[in-house]
């Protein structure tokens, strides 16, 4: 074992036994990730009663057996820190909520390789990260456009990881936007029930596609208030597909204000270049879950942002 590393014993109880070695280290290791110990077995850091790796994640257990789990140190991400200003509704041990503004990306990638909330947080964060998979990292489970403003919710620890990546995956985020759209929606509200997957057209965007092709997607929308020409509506997302927001209300016939990609010219051109509004008017303003780790409820709310409150003015009948 190098210098760093941690090696860690599991005793499988009863509530294990039986079960696959995966699952029965997660149970009694909750710190790390089925997935991070699935890694750890099947790299022979996982060693058995018999003194010998234990390579099948699939083993099934019994109670009473005894595993030497090596933990390698954690080691540095990519990324590098950077000293931004972040604002932070809530923190704790075990995950991060931010209000990001618009033009943050949120991950560093060809273009944007710093000045990214990743950057800021590796920076915030810095001697808080236990490790995503094994590497100092804040542990990214859904993000918003770089040009969309709002909240969202970073793990620092594996645990806090998986137990946020659990609940997007079914559903169980609460997940509302708030966005300015083109025209007057008829019904003023409803459901979206739509695929989303590349547009055939053009693969740097997205569009709605026949049942089969790209991920399912659901928004359900509600006129909040009308406006000249245009509405204010919250989008509440059953799932979280790329741009579903920008791509399900475009579909309608209602894209979002000032999106450069979705929305072609409209009444409101003028306005938004007088404004010099030059982005999509869309705002996560809503975010609750449950705390994967101390299972409380938690709900945060983020009010519009001063430029998208401009043209909500300037659009009052």
């Amino acid at each position: 074992m190098e210098s760093g590393d941690t090696s860690i014993s599991a005793l499988i109880g009863q509530e294990q036994h039986g079960l696959r070695l995966d699952r029965a280290l997660a149970s009694v290791l909750p710190a790390l990730s089925r997935e991070r110990l699935k890694a750890l077995i099947l790299a022979g850091q996982v060693t058995g009663p018999d003194g010998r790796p234990s390579r099948d994640p699939s083993l099934k257990v019994k109670a009473d057996m005894v595993f030497a789990v090596e933990v390698p140190a954690v080691t540095p991400a990519e990324a590098q820190p950077q000293k931004i200003d972040l604002v932070i509704p809530y923190e704790d041990d075990h995950l991060i909520v931010i209000d990001k503004p618009a033009g943050m990306v949120v991950h560093p990638a060809a273009g944007n390789l710093d000045g990214t909330l990743v950057n800021a947080l590796l920076h915030h964060c810095a001697g808080q990260l236990s490790g995503i998979g094994g590497v100092a990292r804040p542990g990214i489970v859904h993000r918003i456009d770089k040009d969309t403003s709002g909240l969202l919710v970073v793990a620092k620890t594996d645990q806090a990881h998986e137990g946020l990546a659990r609940q997007f995956k079914d559903h169980s985020i609460d997940r509302r936007y708030l966005a300015l759209v083109q025209g007057r929606p008829v019904p003023p509200a409803g459901k979206i029930d739509q695929w989303i997957g590349r547009s055939d057209g053009d693969r740097k965007k997205m569009a709605v596609q026949r049942a089969g092709r790209g991920k399912h997607a659901v928004t359900h929308y509600r006129t909040i208030t009308p406006l000249h020409g245009a509405a204010l509506v919250e989008c509440r997302l059953e799932t979280g597909r790329t741009h579903q927001v920008r791509v399900h209300m475009a579909h309608i016939g209602h894209p979002l204000l000032g999106d450069p990609v979705y929305a072609r010219g409209g009444v409101h051109k003028a306005l938004l270049a007088e404004l010099g509004f030059k982005r999509q008017a869309l705002h996560a303003a809503r975010l609750g879950f449950t705390h994967p780790v101390t299972s409380q409820a938690l709900s945060f709310e983020s009010p519009i942002t001063d430029d998208m409150q401009q043209l909500f003015s300037h659009l009052r009948v």
